[in-house]
C-alpha cells in the first residue's frame, strides 16, 4: 500500500494489465478510454484495449491485421515491426502512429475504434524512426510530429527529432529539427518513447529515458515546439519495488482527473502496466505517483464503478474460430487454422525445414504469459499419419519448451517433451517419449514465481508431471509466449491437422 491507504474496494492494486502489454498509450472519448501497445512482428497487430474505469480493460481487437511488406514479416522478427505506438482522436477519427525501426513512421485511422482502419501510411521513411507521437494544436491548427531515434538501425539515440505535419496526417512541411538532445543533459541516456501534449500555454513531452529496466519517466516543456525545452524528473523507482517505472501516457477524465499509465520491465513476463495519479505542482510541473514514486494501491479513478475484467485468455474455439486475444508469431498463411463447424482449434500441420526450432515458425498461434501464478491447460488430438508431425502446447522465448505429441516412424503417436537453450540451434528431449494411446492427450503448464513453469499431461490417468522445471525466458523486447503450433518435416502433400479444445488459464 501507499501512503497509509487502505485496501478497499474503492481502491485498486498495481500492475492493472497483469501480462506484456508493451509501451502503453491511453485515450479518452466521451465516458470511454482505449488503450493501445507496442506489437512489433506478432499478427494482427496494434491491440486496441477498452475501459471505462482505466482499472478494468478488455480487448476490443486489432488496428493492424498484418505487416508490410509481406515478405519482411513471412518470418518471426521479435524486434522490428511496431515499435511504441501513439493513440489520438482527431477530426471525428482514431489515428495511431508509430515507428518502423527499419521503415519510417507509418500511420493507420479509423472513424470508429473497432475499424475499419485504414491501410498503413508511410509518413516519413528512414531508418531508425521509432516511437512518433502526433499532436494537432486545436488552438492554431497547427500540427507536429515528435519522433525517438534507435542507434541499432540509425547510430543515433537520445535525441528527439520534431516537425511540422500536415492537418490530414499524411506527410510532413520540413525537414526536422532535433528539440530535444538528451546528450546535453547530465545523466540522461536513452531517451525514447515521446508523447506530445499542449497544457497550459505549453508543448510538454512526456517521455522515458534510463533504460527499460532502471530507467525514470521525464517531463520536458517549451512554449514553442521547436524548443528550448525544460526538464525534469517526475516518476522514478526511489524505495519501491516497481523498477524502471516508465514510458507510458497521460489521459484527463471527463471530471478533470489527471492520470498516467506506464509499463515495468519483468523480465519474461514482460512489460506490465501500472496506473499512477498525476496532479500539476505549484511549479506548473506534473507530479507522478506518490511524489514522484510509483504506487502499489491507490484510490481509484472518480469513474461510475464497472465489474471485474481483464483481457480473455480461455478459448473454446467455437466454430472453429479462435480469439482475438491470440497472434501469429508473423504474417499468417492461408490455410493455417483449418475452418471446420466444430468448436475447436484446427491448425494444419505446415511442413517445414524448421521443426527442430519453434522460434523459426510463423505458424505459432500465441498470447501473453500472465504475470500471476496460473495453470495453463488445453487438449489436443493429433490427426496426422504423417511421420514426424507433431503438434502441442509452448512457452515460448529466446529459450523454449513444449510439450506435445509426435507421429513416429513405426506409426505410433508419441508424448514427447521438448526444449531448447538460448544458444542452441535445435531442440532436444526434456524427457523420454511414451506411447499415447488414441492420439489424444491433456496438457498442462503451472507456472510459479519467476515465470518458472512445470509441464505435465494427461493421458486419461490423471495428470502426471514431466523433466524438470523451466525457469522462461523473454524474447528481445516481447515478454515470453503461450503458443499452440502443428508442423510437419519437409515433403510433398498435405500433412494432416492437430485438433485443440477447451484452452483454459487459471490463476493458482
Amino acid at each position: 500500500m501507499t501512503a497509509g491507504i487502505p485496501e478497499t474496494a474503492d481502491t485498486y492494486t498495481n500492475p492493472i494489465l497483469n501480462a506484456d502489454w508493451s509501451d502503453p498509450d491511453v485515450l479518452r472519448v466521451g465516458d470511454d478510454f482505449y488503450l493501445t501497445a507496442s506489437s512489433f512482428g506478432r499478427a494482427p497487430g496494434l491491440p486496441l484495449l477498452h475501459s471505462r474505469d482505466l482499472v478494468n480493460w478488455t480487448l476490443a481487437g486489432h488496428a493492424l491485421e498484418r505487416l508490410e511488406p509481406a515478405d519482411a514479416f513471412a518470418a518471426p522478427r521479435h524486434d522490428c515491426g511496431v515499435w511504441a505506438p501513439s493513440l489520438r482522436h482527431h477530426a471525428g477519427r482514431f489515428w495511431i502512429f508509430w515507428g518502423d525501426p527499419d521503415q519510417g513512421v507509418f500511420q493507420v485511422n479509423a472513424p470508429e475504434i473497432r475499424g475499419p482502419w485504414t491501410a498503413p501510411h508511410l509518413v516519413k521513411a528512414g531508418k531508425g524512426l521509432i516511437d512518433a507521437c502526433p499532436l494537432w494544436d486545436e488552438e492554431t491548427g497547427e500540427a507536429y510530429l515528435v519522433h525517438a531515434w534507435a542507434r541499432s538501425r540509425s547510430g543515433v539515440k537520445n535525441r528527439l527529432t520534431g516537425h511540422r505535419m500536415h492537418p490530414d496526417g499524411t506527410g510532413l512541411l520540413d525537414e526536422g529539427k532535433v528539440i530535444v538532445d538528451a546528450d546535453r543533459i547530465p545523466g540522461w541516456f536513452t531517451l525514447e518513447g515521446p508523447k506530445l501534449y499542449r497544457h497550459d500555454g505549453w508543448f510538454w513531452i512526456l517521455a522515458p529515458a534510463g533504460g527499460v529496466e532502471t530507467g525514470w519517466q521525464g517531463a520536458f516543456r517549451s512554449r514553442d515546439f521547436f524548443g528550448p525545452y525544460e526538464e525534469k524528473v517526475v516518476l522514478e523507482q526511489k524505495d519501491t519495488d516497481v523498477n524502471g517505472p516508465h514510458q507510458g501516457g497521460w489521459v484527463r477524465t471527463a471530471a478533470g482527473e489527471d492520470w498516467f499509465l506506464h509499463f515495468q520491465q519483468r523480465g519474461a513476463y514482460g512489460r506490465v502496466v501500472h496506473l499512477q495519479p498525476m496532479t500539476w505542482g505549484a511549479d506548473g510541473w506534473p507530479v507522478l505517483g506518490d511524489d514522484g514514486a510509483p504506487v502499489t494501491a491507490h484510490r481509484r479513478p472518480a469513474l461510475p464503478p464497472q465489474p471485474p475484467a481483464a483481457p480473455a485468455t480461455d478459448d473454446a474455439f467455437p466454430g472453429g474460430r479462435y480469439g482475438r486475444q491470440w497472434s501469429w508469431t508473423a504474417n499468417p498463411g492461408d490455410g493455417w487454422a483449418i475452418a471446420h463447424s466444430g468448436d475447436a482449434l484446427r491448425l494444419a500441420c505446415l511442413r517445414t525445414a524448421d521443426a527442430h526450432d519453434l522460434r523459426r515458425l510463423p505458424n505459432v498461434l500465441t498470447q501473453r504469459l500472465p504475470g500471476l501464478p496460473s495453470t495453463v491447460e488445453v487438449e489436443l488430438r493429433l490427426d496426422s499419419t504423417e511421420p514426424g508431425a507433431r503438434a502441442g502446447l509452448a512457452v515460448l522465448g529466446d529459450a523454449y519448451r513444449w510439450i506435445g505429441l509426435q507421429r513416429g516412424a513405426d506409426g505410433a503417436v508419441h508424448l514427447v517433451h521438448r526444449f531448447a537453450e538460448t544458444v542452441a540451434e535445435a531442440e532436444r528431449d526434456a524427457d523420454h517419449p511414451r506411447l499415447a494411446p488414441g492420439g489424444r492427450v491433456r496438457l498442462r503448464i503451472e507456472t510459479a514465481p519467476g515465470a518458472r513453469c512445470r509441464f505435465s499431461y494427461d493421458l486419461g490417468g490423471g495428470p502426471r508431471p514431466t523433466g524438470q522445471v523451466f525457469a522462461a525466458t523473454p524474447w528481445r523486447w516481447v515478454g515470453a509466449l503461450l503458443g499452440l503450433f502443428a508442423l510437419a518435416p519437409e515433403g510433398a502433400g498435405p500433412a494432416g491437422a492437430a485438433e485443440f479444445t477447451r484452452f483454459r488459464i487459471r490463476p493458482q
